[in-house]
């Protein structure tokens, strides 16, 4: 009997999300669409992990030599424990997103930032840019973090919580030179005239509630100012849609999560995926009409 080879097309790189709850997470789509566009020999699976097994999943995955995996609520900072080594803005965030196979060692890195300020980067430079930020949550610490790297000059943060919202602020200021301070969000809450970017970090307007608006003073948001918001459904939130009214330039939560699997895909293959397949991916996934 002639001896068969083994195939190569038969071992895919394997890559995935853990999380909970995960049925939800719409990675898989763009992700694999970029994979199958690019003719790339991975795989990306979403895989329901507990707390509990946290630990076992990641061993999983060493056992198995996948490439690397990304971590979604509420693993984000637990999983550094099963780490060797952070990436700059995940050890200053503490907390991590992507994790990449380097060799031997499993790195932990932090794309939820990276992906805002890519998208901001393509509109207007943050170098020395006065930001309002609402927000105190794992997403606006990691934009916060990444806007300082990348430059600005202030960040206002704005959140109910002074606690958590002053924890931002003094990784900021004894970790980055930029300067952060913190002011309480009341109702009705006014934009200071010196701000030069606004983002909403919070979850008011994600689907289901596409109707709840930021509790602020859009009479403050003006023409100058470029309007983000970090929901990607829908990506025209009522911020949005307030923000293109007034003829401000706009960045959508869509874009951000686009840019965050440009750059975990470019972590774990080496090869820089077209955004534009993602993006469609991402859109027909979420039923996201034009």
């Amino acid at each position: 009997m002639k001896e068969l080879n083994p195939h190569p097309d038969f071992l895919p790189q394997l890559t995935a999300c853990f999380a909970q709850p995960a049925a939800e997470n719409p990675t898989v789509a763009m992700v694999e669409a970029a994979y199958e566009h690019h003719g790339l020999h991975f795989r990306y699976i979403t895989c329901e992990v507990s707390p509990e097994n946290l630990e076992a999943a990641v061993n999983g995955a060493k056992a198995m030599g996948w490439a690397g995996f990304n971590c979604s609520l509420p693993h984000k900072v637990e999983i550094i424990k099963y780490l060797d080594e952070l990436g700059e803005s995940a050890q200053l965030i503490g907390a991590v997103n992507t994790v990449v196979k380097q060799g031997d060692k499993w790195i932990g890195e932090n794309t939820d930032g990276k992906g805002f300020v890519q998208a901001l980067k393509e509109i207007v430079n943050p170098v020395n840019k006065h930001v309002t930020l609402f927000g105190a949550g794992g997403a606006a610490r990691a934009i916060a973090v990444e806007l300082a790297l990348a430059g600005a000059s202030l960040i206002t943060i704005v959140n109910r919580s002074k606690e958590r919202a002053e924890k931002v602020v003094e990784l900021l200021n004894k970790k980055t030179e930029t300067k952060a301070v913190y002011h309480p969000w009341t109702n009705e809450y006014a934009v200071e005239t010196t701000t030069d970017i606004v983002i909403n970090a919070t979850s008011i307007g994600l689907y289901p509630n596409i109707n709840e608006q930021l509790p602020i003073d859009f009479n403050s948001i003006k023409t100058n100012m470029l309007v983000a918001d970090c929901i990607p459904n829908p990506p025209k939130t009522h911020l949005i849609q307030t923000a293109m009214a007034k003829n401000c330039k706009t960045i959508d939560g869509l874009k951000m999560l686009v840019n965050q699997g440009v750059i975990g895909i470019k972590h774990w293959t080496g090869t820089d995926v077209e955004p534009a397949i993602i993006h469609s991916a991402l859109k027909k996934a979420l039923n996201i009409k034009d």
